[in-house]
């Protein structure tokens, strides 16, 4: 990991309190070993670590927003509803049309809605477009999952680099990162080259990590879609070769992030951008390091990672009561 630790937000333990007290206000009544899973995640930990100067009122909205996520993640990954393609498909259809306005039904889709409303009333319309694809993009990514599990099928690695693109949320709160950091970023200037690839490397960063952090986990659940387990099957390697060799493409991928640094630089001088435009873009440069090596640094201490020997096989059929019906 080349990059410094920009520390932790000392609002960790408010927003945790915040973040439970929401969930229990919306309805989202968790089963207990869904509970003692939430506990494990820390999702406090993780967004006090990537928005290490965030104020209490952006700490608070994003880490609720990261345990929706993580609820979702869950009932897709550990849960019947990923198994399922009709399900999948029915649940994601209801998550998707909600965020764009419907009426939710259930606690769910309804604190959707109001994180919603909070997180896009005051935004411009092209960031909220740019938060609406991410988001939709990243939630129809369990209904492919839910189809290739149903088919017998695993992607190929080079597919899985795009679908783990999506998959692993991070783009998502690239976009909330504007908010805390007080920006806007035009169509122009999210069409750069250098911008794109800066975001994807970030993302392709946090998508491994994770990957590398939760295979003896989701290898206990059988869950294939991961950058390790498809390096094992494709290499016929053992799983330490396997584990050796995402470490060096978590490497690679640092590598790619200071290159991007250095092309959007490039690229922001031979576009002749606005010197506002260039002041948000630059901060962007300067805050992504920061959530890379907090990500890192989460993955290391959030025991959902950490303690693969407390996964509880028998208590997957608990994980969907939201979206059986």
């Amino acid at each position: 990991m080349p990059f410094a630790s920009t520390g932790c937000n000392p609002g960790l333990e408010k927003t945790r309190e915040a973040a439970w007290e929401w969930a229990e206000a919306e309805g989202l009544i968790l089963s207990v070993p869904a509970r003692r899973k939430m506990i494990r995640t820390r999702p406090e930990l993780w967004i006090s670590l990537i928005f290490p100067k965030a104020s209490q009122h952006h700490l608070d909205l994003f880490c609720q927003w990261l345990f929706w996520a993580f609820l979702v993640d869950d009932e897709f990954d550990d849960g019947p509803a990923g198994r399922d393609p009709l399900m999948c498909e029915a649940a994601i259809t209801r998550l998707v049309d909600v965020f764009d306005g419907a009426a939710p039904h259930g606690p769910m889709e309804q604190a959707l809605a109001g994180l919603r409303e909070r997180t896009c009333r005051d935004r411009s319309p092209q960031w909220n477009r740019q938060f609406r694809r991410d988001t939709a993009a990243w939630l129809w990514t369990y209904y492919a999952e839910a189809v290739e599990r149903a088919a017998g099928q695993v992607p190929s690695r080079v597919d899985f680099v795009k679908h783990r693109r999506d998959s692993v949320a991070m783009q998502p709160f690239l976009d909330l990162h504007e908010i805390t950091a007080g920006i806007d970023l035009p169509d122009s200037a999210r069409s750069l080259p250098a911008y794109i690839a800066l975001r994807n490397a970030v993302t392709d960063h946090s998508g491994l990590c994770n990957d590398i952090c939760s295979f003896e986990k989701e290898a206990a659940l059988g869950y294939e879609h991961n950058a390790v387990r498809l390096i094992q099957r494709d290499r016929r390697s053992t799983l330490q070769e396997a584990v050796d060799e995402a470490g060096i493409q978590l490497a690679r991928i640092a590598e790619r992030v200071v290159r991007a640094e250095r092309e959007l630089i490039e690229e922001i001088d031979a576009a002749g951008i606005s010197a506002s435009t260039r002041a948000a873009l630059e901060r962007c440069v300067q805050d992504y390091r920061g959530l890379v090596r907090g990500d890192f640094d989460y993955h290391a201490r959030a025991e959902r990672y950490t303690r693969p020997d407390l996964v509880e096989l028998d208590a997957r059929n608990s994980m969907s009561q939201y979206f059986a019906a």
